[in-house]
């Protein structure tokens, strides 16, 4: 099993990407959220792989951290996602965004996904719940000096709150009843504890 490759980066072109490894170069896909994250063609690159081994093919995937890492290894339990399904669900939201969608059965964001249908959904939702949590377990956002606004801070406000002992369900219920539109993470989390005070 291959781990993680560090390398110099020698070509992008999503999904795919090849890494230069003492001059051997590998092949790998990844999702956009690790895209976004790529440095230039020619500079340094650390990725945590996986490898899928099929009788035609040895695939390699490649993250950018060790959590998208995981996130994919636990989607490609649930039945009927393979490696396809759960690259397009890596890069259509962000491994944070995807625990908020589980933690608050938000299917409809789920069906935006191309290649996820309602059923897939539903099937996301009901068997990623414990996974997500363990998941995310034990993550306690730093907000000190952060200003992270839109889905990014929703989620880092539903763990910080889930990590002060609320319960995912009243923390969905509270993070919907904020305006959440070019908020910050600490300004969702006030208004939550606000709305949770009344």
């Amino acid at each position: 099993m291959i781990g993680h490759l560090r390398g110099r980066l020698a070509a992008k072109h999503p999904p795919a990407l090849v890494v230069d490894v003492g001059g051997v170069g590998y092949e790998l896909e990844a999702p956009m959220s690790t895209f976004y994250n790529l440095p230039p063609v020619g500079a340094e690159v650390l990725l945590h792989t996986h490898l899928v081994v099929r009788d035609d093919a040895h695939l390699l995937y490649g993250f950018a951290s060790e959590q998208e890492r995981r996130l994919f290894r636990d989607l490609l339990k649930v039945s009927g996602v393979g490696p396809k399904i759960a690259l397009a669900l890596l890069s259509g939201v962000t491994a944070d965004a995807f625990a908020l969608c589980i933690e608050s059965g938000d299917i409809d964001t789920l069906t935006r996904i191309p290649g996820i249908g309602r059923k897939t959904a539903e099937r996301l939702v009901i068997e990623m719940r414990d996974r997500v949590r363990a998941l995310t377990a034990g993550a306690v956002p730093t907000l000190a000096g952060q200003t992270v606004t839109g889905a990014g801070a929703q989620a880092e406000a539903f763990a910080a709150l889930v990590a002060l002992g609320y319960k995912p369900a009243e923390v969905s219920r509270l993070i919907k009843s904020v305006e959440a539109d070019g908020a910050t993470t600490e300004d969702i989390i006030r208004s939550a504890l606000r709305a949770a005070s009344r």
